[in-house]
């Protein structure tokens, strides 16, 4: 695919260059919805997109450059992402634009209010140029699972690009927006990411807001960065994260200097691998690829001064099972809000209020949204709440204390982000029990609330990525973006 030199460019380079006038917005803006008009009808990974009020916006974002130049004014002061375009995913509110959350149920929805962590990137001078398709309400890991229809992947569109993000992650890979903002809940930001080739963050849960996004299980959603570097993704952090008066669960997180990242050193660093994720056992094992890179990432470390340990850590074979529990509970509760009375889809020719509910429900909702809401109904049920949810509940507790008893000996933590590399269309959706299964090194992370990235590091027989993860203890971005960047400059496929 030849590109245009500007779309070349991460999202901080952009922004330095539209400071420095060497390019301005409303080029970089043209240039993504040239790629967009030329590729997106094979790729899917928009659902919407807004050119003409991109382009209005890249105009002011110049003028406002003009006017710093002209003034001779510190470029410093003007904001970080000035004129940069950036997309945001589906289930990401943004005023007076439909948020779908890949749903017939929503397809029509106008929320009258915008989320915080996407106010904030329009703070900060980003360009948001649409919305990206995704899995219906987060429930998927392929994005095959929206009633829009699924996203291919950038590098071959018989695959999968991941999920449930995989729109976010598809348009940066396929240089139709310079970074994006996901959600994961069990991995929706990294499995893709791992897919694309691309640096997925998940922050410490509430860390970022999660006011105007579009709640699929609570207690685990997060929104974060899709990016093409290091440096992009703890700058995006650095952009949404904070307290926030509408997010009772929002805290404050430390900031990410990016500047230290680059002399970011391994040596001394105590790295633990958990045996449990390496998939030894169980229904989905590492391809022998995704191994071969774990191998090589580990060699790497070690000769750069690393000490590297495998770490036991029984609890987590039962992490996916419990997050499936925990998550479903949650979003069957969530989910009850759409009936058909108050917004959303409304079924027509309904007999009475209960049919109402029904043919809304029946209609409205695919197939893995109907699944995970029986399955939380079940577990919510007073004949197995206590006996299944409530033991979920005691073992999410026992993930979160056996990572701080790592974290008391451990820097960080090393893992596969997924154990294969991206499938063909079909082979997960097509298989429940092995989509769940394919969440066996992401969901730990969402279960303990911890931060978690996800970085590229090598290629498969098929030129596909390989993604690894680094897990750190809460509030430990400045530490995983730095092992992040230093994997960057040093491991396979890595930038400069």
């Amino acid at each position: 695919m030849e590109k245009e030199p500007i779309l070349s460019m991460t999202a901080l380079e952009l922004a330095q260059a539209i400071r420095k006038k060497k390019v301005t917005s409303v080029e970089a803006v043209r240039a993504i919805f040239r790629n967009i008009d030329e590729h997106e009808y094979e790729r899917h990974a928009y659902v919407a997109f807004w050119k003409e009020e991109a382009l209005s916006e890249a105009l002011a974002c110049d003028a406002l450059v003009d006017k710093y130049n002209a003034g001779n004014t510190e470029i410093s002061e003007l904001p970080p992402l000035l004129g940069v375009p950036v997309a945001i995913k589906d289930n990401l509110l943004l005023s007076g634009k439909t948020a779908s959350c890949g749903s017939k149920m929503l397809e029509n929805y106008i929320p009258p209010y915008t989320a915080s962590c996407v106010e904030k990137l329009e703070k900060a001078g980003a360009v948001i140029i649409g919305r990206t398709n995704m899995d219906e309400f987060g429930m998927g890991v392929s994005t095959e699972h929206s009633y829009f229809g699924a996203t291919s992947h950038p590098m071959d569109i018989d695959r999968v690009p991941g999920g449930s993000s995989g729109g976010s992650a598809a348009a940066v890979a396929s240089l139709e927006a310079f970074a994006a903002l996901g959600t994961d809940t069990g991995g929706s930001i990294r499995q893709p990411a791992a897919f694309c080739g691309l640096f997925g963050l998940r922050p410490t849960y509430g860390s970022v807001s999660r006011h105007g996004l579009v709640a699929f299980a609570s207690s685990m959603d997060t929104a974060g960065p899709i990016a093409r570097s290091s440096a992009d993704a703890a700058a995006l952090f650095n952009i949404v994260m904070g307290p926030d008066p509408k997010d009772q669960t929002s805290v404050s997180s430390p900031r990410v200097d990016i500047s230290a990242m680059e002399s970011y050193s391994v040596e001394g660093k105590r790295i633990g691998i958990p045996k449990q994720l390496l998939s030894d056992e169980g229904d989905v094992r590492l391809s022998e690829e995704v191994a071969e890179s774990l191998q090589k990432a580990k060699v790497l470390l070690q000769e750069k001064g690393a000490i590297i340990e495998e770490v036991d850590m029984p609890i987590l074979s039962y992490a996916v099972p419990v997050y499936y529990i925990l998550s479903s509970a949650e979003a069957s509760s969530n989910l009850s809000r759409y009936d058909g009375i108050r917004y959303g889809y409304r079924a027509e020719d309904a007999a009475d209020l209960h049919d109402l509910y029904t043919k809304t429900r029946s209609e409205g909702f695919g197939l893995e949204v109907k699944r995970r809401i029986l399955l939380g109904n079940y577990v919510l049920s007073s004949e197995h709440f206590e006996d299944i949810y409530r033991k979920a509940e005691k073992a999410r507790d026992l993930v979160r204390k056996a990572f701080e008893e790592v974290f008391s000996k451990f820097d960080l933590l090393l893992s596969p982000t997924s154990p294969v590399t991206a499938p063909k269309k079909g082979e997960i959706a097509d298989d429940p029990l092995i989509a769940y299964a394919s969440d066996l090194c992401t969901v730990p992370a969402s279960l303990a609330g911890i931060p978690a990235v996800s970085i590229p590091f090598g290629e498969d027989r098929n030129g596909l990525p390989i993604g690894l993860q680094l897990m750190g203890p809460r509030f430990g971005e400045q530490e995983i973006l730095g092992a992040a960047r230093f994997f960057e400059k040093n491991g396979e496929g890595g930038g400069d």
